[in-house]
């Protein structure tokens, strides 16, 4: 009860920020590409990982589950091809311990729709239609966190970790921005429960845009289209709660089920539980595994409410599925994600692949 009720104070010191955040000029989901998940296994058990991560991705979902990994260095790829290949979603990640007691990590994530026509100058000065003159480019986000974990001592079993973020986002030669933020996590274990808790853009993620105005102010003075000004885009926090369990069901299989609660502060969303000052978005994950070798796994989240264009309204439920192969030190999953739960086109395919290296 005493370890309970630290993590209860702890909790309540961590969430003062937020009561004086203010909704004004902050757009809802900015920098939306840090919210899709990385590594197959997540998405297979729909980012329910909080509490769970216990890997190099541990990075990205919460810092504090890098003292997890028992290797000297540890490292993982990920590869998906979203929305019937039109966006592709990349992710490396580096983990390694800097004593007993500390880990650093380092991850990159990359969003980008590549090879998009550049059209502006089809028609060349004499009206001619010239293929020839189509340029193509990127439009891409970055972002590269670094991670610190570190065991404490006040409270038993308790993680903390916390990540510093740079933001780097490109469309082409058009705009750029760059951010810079703050995550703040914790992971608490308690025998076989596990709580978990990460403050995304704990300061608020502030990314500074410079246009290009130069090259669009023709085109868009003949369309009629607004000359886009220098701005300064502000991503308010959010904080995500974990809780999982592991059950051994016999001596060769396990089960591990976990359940997270994303909540926002940038006003009403479309999810279950929604207000004008903070939205809950659920999402739940299990994962059976036989001998630590095989592992089977599926999830639900991105739980929607959907009004139609005669007034009614429908719930839509992202169901995800995985499976994953570890041979010795060499970790190889996949995951078949819905990313929008509105067309078979938007089924997507992940695979990634983590290994572990020790210096002896």
């Amino acid at each position: 009860m005493n370890r309970i009720y630290r993590w209860t104070y702890f909790l309540a010191i961590v969430l003062l920020p937020f009561r004086g955040i203010s909704q004004d000029n902050t757009p809802k989901y900015s920098n939306e590409f840090l919210s899709i998940g990385v590594g197959a296994r997540s998405l297979g058990m729909s980012n329910a990982q909080v509490s769970v991560t216990d890997n190099v991705t541990a990075g990205y979902w919460n810092p504090a589950g890098l003292l997890d990994i028992k290797s000297d260095y540890q490292f993982e790829l990920m590869h998906a091809s979203l929305f019937a290949g039109i966006a592709n979603f990349d992710y490396a990640g580096f983990a390694t311990p800097i004593d007993s007691s500390s880990h650093l990590g380092f991850s990159i994530v990359r969003f980008a729709v590549d090879d998009i026509p550049d059209t502006r100058f089809l028609y060349d000065a004499n009206g001619v239609l010239n293929y020839q003159n189509i340029n193509f480019f990127s439009a891409a986000d970055y972002a590269f966190i670094f991670s610190f974990a570190r065991r404490v001592n006040f409270i038993p079993g308790l993680k903390l970790g916390a990540n510093f973020k740079v933001i780097h986002r490109t469309v082409g030669d058009f705009a750029k921005a760059w951010g810079f933020g703050l995550d703040a996590g914790a992971q608490l274990t308690l025998n076989r429960w596990r709580l978990g808790l990460m403050l995304r853009d704990i300061t608020g993620t502030f990314n500074s845009w410079s246009h290009n105005q130069e090259l669009v102010r023709d085109i868009y003075n003949q369309t009629g289209n607004e000359i886009p000004d220098n701005t300064l885009e502000i991503t308010l926090p959010k904080l995500i709660l974990g809780i999982s369990r592991n059950w051994d069901l016999s001596r060769n299989f396990a089960l591990l089920a976990a359940l997270d609660l994303d909540i926002s502060f940038d006003g009403k969303r479309n999810v279950p539980i929604s207000s004008d000052v903070m939205s809950i978005d659920p999402h739940a994950g299990m994962e059976l595994s036989y001998k630590r070798v095989v592992y089977i796994r599926g999830g639900v989240g991105n739980i929607q409410q959907i009004k139609d264009f005669d007034g009614s309204k429908s719930t839509t439920v992202q169901a995800n599925f995985g499976l994953g192969f570890s041979i010795k030190q060499v970790q190889v999953d996949y995951a078949l994600t819905d990313m929008g739960d509105q067309s078979d086109a938007l089924y997507s395919h992940v695979f990634s692949i983590r290994a572990s290296i020790d210096k002896k």
